[in-house]
């Protein structure tokens, strides 16, 4: 059992970034709980909810808490019980931590909309750190194809974007618009785009429109822009609804990130 200290980043009064609200300091080494495993990080992204957690835009749950819930790390010590990951095995962790277990969510395989979640780096210490404790039940196996960084940043903005193309069941090779074309959404964007898609995507900056073009997206254009053909789903990425979202030259299905927990 490894013990001694550790270098984390952590948030001991949330604040703007310009008044540095990371501090770098030392942590005593977590030890793995039941059901727990303890990861050597080897890597971890900079989602914008850690930006959130670091200028208290969310409240805190835990004082002076780690950010990081895009981790690739390495196990390095389990806990009793454990059985799903040996020891030196490559995994990820990502923002949900735990999941209560009770509720009608949860009772139907659904834990990313459990009523009364824990979330790595916010309600427990996350990534931003030479080692993380995370419950084995969220951990995933990681492809070795994929290197440490990019794969990191498939753990928050990559699930957002994936579930939320799963949902809008587009046929094959169908007519998917995005508007909004931040990190979750080009991802999004590449994959719909693999799978045969037409992709038009519709977004206010001129440098996203140009990496949409890159990327073989059919068509771009501003926010509020049509897209030049009936669509057969929409993902919004925007921070707020459009409604035009109403207008009828959505043809097909709908779905909002961020907003339908």
């Amino acid at each position: 059992m490894m013990t001694g200290s550790m270098r984390a980043w952590s948030v001991p009064t949330p604040g703007p970034m310009r008044t540095g609200p990371l501090v770098l300091g030392q942590r005593d080494v977590p030890v793995p709980g039941a059901g727990q495993m303890r990861l050597r990080v080897v890597a971890c992204g900079v989602c914008r909810t850690d930006l959130h957690v670091v200028e208290g835009d969310l409240s805190a749950h835990r004082h002076d808490v780690v950010p990081g819930h895009e981790i690739v790390g390495v196990v390095d010590e389990v806990g009793p019980g454990t059985s799903l990951f040996q020891l030196g095995a490559r995994v990820g962790a990502a923002s949900l931590s735990r999941a209560c277990g009770r509720c009608r969510f949860c009772l139907t395989h659904r834990e990313n909309l459990c009523l009364d979640p824990t979330f790595t780096g916010w309600d427990v210490d996350g990534g931003y750190a030479t080692f993380v404790v995370v419950n084995e039940d969220f951990l995933y196996r990681l492809p070795d194809e994929l290197d440490d960084v990019t794969v990191a940043l498939l753990l928050c903005a990559g699930i957002i974007g994936f579930r939320a193309l799963r949902r809008t069941a587009l046929p094959v090779g169908g007519r998917l618009g995005i508007y909004g074309f931040g990190g979750s959404a080009h991802l999004t964007a590449q994959v719909a785009l693999a799978q045969g898609a037409r992709v038009h995507v519709m977004t206010r900056s001129p440098e996203s429109r140009e990496l949409a073009l890159s990327l073989g997206a059919a068509s771009v254009g501003d926010t509020y822009d049509s897209p030049p053909e009936p669509l057969d789903a929409t993902i919004l990425f925007v921070p707020v609804a459009l409604d035009d979202l109403a207008n009828d030259r959505f043809t097909g299905a709908a779905v909002l990130t961020d907003f339908d927990r």
